[in-house]
């Protein structure tokens, strides 16, 4: 921008606004250098001859994931950093009401802003990292290291959970307390400035840290405020499950492969944000280790050498070869009708499994594959679909922050605010409203499934896939995702979340080895998706491209029937990814019930014709299929 232009602009206003962009996306990562995470040149230069010629000057920045901001956060002429996110269709709209006043600011940051790119516990393995990632730093990602390593604190430019407001609020009359197996937490937030505003009232929780080490701090519930007016109040109530603090030992510490609540002092802390928090005047305390479920060993790591403790040393993690789980399923005990039953007849009279026994070994094995057909608008393909039996396949629509259609139609299609921005609203209530909306938009459209949401963990800013996920802290993702997912569920639409799991980087993304102790699974990046599936019931669920622990997602019985359907209770269809690299066949055996976008059907038939699979493990994939077919045909 030329000079002239910039004292032209400053002598008929008194506040300058620059937006910063940035752009990321599906298959490629960020990097760590000038233009990307950092500010270039150009932009230092613009920033600095506009914060000269202007009294004020606000900065926007228009990214899915953290940009630094080191360069102008303590600049006096910056007066205002708004973390904009991508806003779609009304973003800048609601930014410009922002910048004027018209509302006040009341989101919350998603994540931890540190003072360099380096400051993150594994910014060189991500940048190295290859053929794997190696999880080192364990259950130590995002505030949970920032808050808790030994010299990690003071790298925090802006804290998980912040957020300034143009009104202040007012804690009071804070309670806590035990209840039937839950901490029970109540306080009286007051707006004590001069303009109406929410606010974000969030417990934590600390933990002794015994055998297995814990966080200094982990996020435990969280509530956001109405509005309200100047010198108005409003009582909040928080609860969470004493378990939820219990740690996953994967070692044997106390008890292998168990949910442990260790002995000791458990403290809880009341505040808006990681850092801005006061301990509340109860303590639970246990004066014996308490297992609080326990499971068996699964998805373990066997070539991931250490992983990181809370006091900053590592501790070394047993190596050695995988072993890994196959599955059958059990015949559907139904006879075939005597005569040809249409799919819409399935009822009272006629069984789901009676009309699944119909189908030749052919028609099976064509059912459980994608067809890249594009019914409509659809562009992502579709499954299911049999015109023999009547079965009508079921559309896709890709996502989060929007229908992505056949271009070549020309329906418009609305463009939704990235997950990031919504997860910082922390208002669970608005995000079922955005997920109905958007699941409206779907029927309009005559489509099924939107694949959607996506709720991988932020483990590193550069992740290309950044801004569909919500959070570093798998809590509040899993709570995000939950409530979007029953809002679009409510339209009779199929929620798709995704990428299950570890899907934390898009380079090699269909090779890449995540090698992640289980305990690090458990706790961090399945905790977000077990939330999901147990308070909102998603319909479909898809594994992601990559290996965990050598074992691609969409192969492993561990991942897919041992833990999501057995330990959790998920009751849903699991689809593969599109196009990943992994043999149809083993899907079926491991519960992945259709490969997108086309399947196998040769390297399927000659599994079947070898009796490496059965009938009854593509009868059981089928079932499936059409227990989502059925729901979303209603």
């Amino acid at each position: 921008m030329p000079d002239e232009l910039i004292a032209e602009a400053a002598a008929n206003a008194d506040i300058a606004i620059i937006t910063l962009s940035r752009f990321s996306a599906e298959g490629v990562d960020r990097k760590a250098i000038p233009g990307d995470y950092y500010l270039s040149a150009t932009e230092k230069s613009l920033i600095d001859r506009v914060a000269a010629a202007f009294p004020n000057t606000v900065i926007v920045l228009n990214s899915g994931a953290v940009v630094d901001c080191e360069y102008f956060a303590d600049n006096e002429k910056v007066g205002a950093i708004i973390s904009g996110w991508q806003g779609g269709l009304e973003g800048g709209m609601a930014i410009a009401d922002i910048i004027c006043g018209d509302v006040n600011p009341s989101g919350k940051l998603a994540d931890t802003i540190p003072d360099s790119y380096d400051s993150y516990q594994n910014a060189q393995e991500f940048l190295t990292g290859f053929e794997h990632l190696d999880y080192f730093d364990d259950i130590y990602v995002g505030y949970r290291y920032f808050e808790t390593i030994p010299g990690a604190a003071e790298k925090v430019r802006y804290p998980f959970g912040f957020g300034l407001s143009y009104t202040d609020f007012e804690f009071s009359g804070a309670f806590c307390g035990e209840s039937d197996g839950k901490i029970v937490a109540a306080v009286t937030v007051k707006n004590i400035g001069k303009v109406p505003g929410k606010e974000v009232v969030q417990l934590y929780y600390s933990a002794p840290q015994g055998k297995l080490g814990k966080p200094a701090k982990e996020l435990a519930a969280f509530k956001k405020t109405k509005l309200l007016s100047p010198g108005e109040s409003e009582a909040i109530a928080l609860s969470f499950d004493i378990g939820d603090m219990a740690s996953f030992d994967d070692l044997g510490k106390i008890k292998k492969s168990a949910f442990v609540l260790e002995k000791g002092t458990y403290s809880f802390y009341l505040g808006n944000s990681a850092r801005a928090t006061e301990k509340l005047h109860y303590d639970f305390v246990l004066s014996e280790d308490i297992i609080t479920k326990e499971s068996k060993p699964l998805c373990r790591p066997f070539k991931l050498e250490k992983r990181l403790l809370a006091d900053g040393s590592f501790e070394n993690l047993p190596t050695g070869e995988p072993v890994y789980t196959r599955g059958t399923h059990a015949p559907i005990e139904a006879t075939a009708p005597k005569d040809t039953i249409m799919f819409d007849e399935v009822g009272e009279n006629i069984t789901l499994d009676e009309f699944i026994k119909q189908f030749t070994v052919d028609e099976l094995i064509d059912f459980v594959g994608g067809h890249q057909n594009q019914p409509g608008v659809c562009n992502t393909g579709a499954f299911g679909g049999m015109k023999r039996l009547d079965v009508p396949p079921v559309p896709t629509a890709d996502g989060p922050a929007g229908l992505r259609l056949n271009a070549s139609t020309g329906v418009p299609t609305t463009a939704w605010p990235c997950a990031t921005l919504l997860a910082c609203t922390w208002n669970t209530d608005l995000i079922e409203e955005v997920g109905a909306a958007g699941g409206a938009e779907l029927r309009e459209n005559n489509l099924g499934v939107w694949l959607a949401p996506a709720m991988n963990i932020h483990r590193n800013p550069l992740c290309g896939r950044n801004f569909e996920y919500f959070s570093e802290d798998p809590l509040l993702a899993g709570k995000c995702c939950a409530a979007d997912v029953r809002g679009i569920q409510s339209q009779k639409i199929a929620a798709s979340v995704k990428h299950f799991a570890c899907n934390n980087r898009e380079s090699n993304r269909f090779e890449c080895d995540s090698r992640v102790s289980e305990r690090a699974l458990r706790e961090i990046y399945l905790r977000g998706f077990e939330i999901c599936v147990k308070e909102a019931d998603p319909w479909t669920i898809m594994s992601s491209y990559n290996l965990i622990n050598g074992c691609h997602t969409s192969v492993s019985h561990e991942l897919l029937t041992e833990m999501l359907r057995n330990e959790w209770g998920f009751k849903g269809m699991v689809t593969t990814d599109w196009g990943v690299h992994s043999s149809h066949s083993d899907e079926v055996l491991a519960g992945n019930d259709v490969k997108m976008g086309d399947g196998e059907p040769e390297e399927l038939k000659a599994a079947f014709e070898s009796s490496k699979i059965t009938r009854a493990d593509l009868e059981t994939n089928v079932r499936r299929i059409l227990e989502l077919t059925m729901k979303v045909a209603e």
